[in-house]
């Protein structure tokens, strides 16, 4: 009797014991009743941070310039922290399905193609490609550049657009992890043109003051958008960021942005106001 008295104390104990562990490990709730956890979650933005002045580095390792910019706004207009991820051009998108971000904003030209694995808000930017060639050049148009040794930024609109005019295995494109890079080389010598977006050109030649380039636009150029990636299926988060950029266009948060990074616009840029994005005929992005 006293056996089975201390048995069933000792078995009373585990059961308060196990019952112990699982409220220790049900999620504190914040006062809303949301997990903590996810209430004070942090969006990880993924950029890549070598196409100024969109995306860069500061002197002391920020990630700074237009994109960073415009999303801090949104994210702070539609509630929710961020947190940047200096992250490779290639498999930048891949890291919305692994879950090591939730947003890429890292001038994402808006493709159908694209449309097809991700998410895209509404467009925030309009972009053209350039080509930038010797000031002394002849070329004047796209099929001038046919012959030429040319630079492009590895996977951009700028690779795609030359690929598709002359091969993409063709030795005379020469790719380079950013545009600056590409830049350098025409300037040197290396090159004999560049083509990439006009937003990243036009910022390289006004802070590089020894380049001497001509910008070149070809009307077969066909104009791009650029939007804020979310990984595809998340429409809550996705209506989130359309919702901030709706705030920052509306109370003029977007054209103090715009004006900071590429000067006073002679009218608000088409995307600061909702519009439908690019056609499918740019198959790539600007990034």
């Amino acid at each position: 009797m006293h056996a089975f008295t201390r048995r069933f104390a000792l078995s009373l104990a585990v059961a308060a014991a196990l019952t112990g562990c699982s409220k220790s490990e049900t999620p504190a709730t914040a006062a809303s009743g949301t997990p903590a956890a996810a209430a004070d979650k942090v969006m990880v933005v993924a950029t890549n941070a070598a196409f100024a002045p969109f995306e860069s580095l500061s002197s002391s390792g920020e990630v700074e310039g237009f994109d960073a910019d415009v999303i801090k706004a949104v994210a702070d207009k539609a509630g929710f922290k961020i947190r940047f991820v200096n992250t490779p051009w290639e498999g930048i998108f891949n890291t919305l399905n692994s879950g090591e971000s939730d947003i890429v904003m890292s001038a994402v030209t808006i493709t159908d193609v694209r449309k097809e694995s991700m998410e895209f808000s509404e467009p925030y930017f309009d972009a053209v490609q350039l080509i930038a060639v010797p000031q002394d050049s002849k070329v004047a148009s796209l099929e001038d550049i046919k012959a030429l040794t040319i630079g492009v930024q590895n996977g951009t609109t700028g690779d795609e657009v030359v690929s598709k005019l002359i091969g993409k295995t063709n030795p005379n494109i020469k790719r380079f992890e950013s545009m600056p890079l590409a830049l350098k080389e025409l300037e040197a010598g290396g090159l004999q043109a560049v083509v990439g977006d006009n937003g990243v050109v036009k910022h390289y030649i006004q802070n590089n003051s020894g380049s001497k380039f001509k910008l070149v636009n070809d009307q077969s150029f066909t104009p791009e958008r650029y939007g804020i990636v979310i990984k595809k299926g998340n429409i809550e988060l996705l209506k989130k960021v359309n919702d901030g950029l709706s705030a920052i266009r509306q109370d003029g948060s977007y054209t103090t942005i715009y004006s900071k990074w590429f000067g006073a616009p002679e009218a608000a840029p088409a995307a600061a106001a909702a519009s439908a994005p690019a056609s499918a005929a740019a198959s790539a992005a600007s990034n």
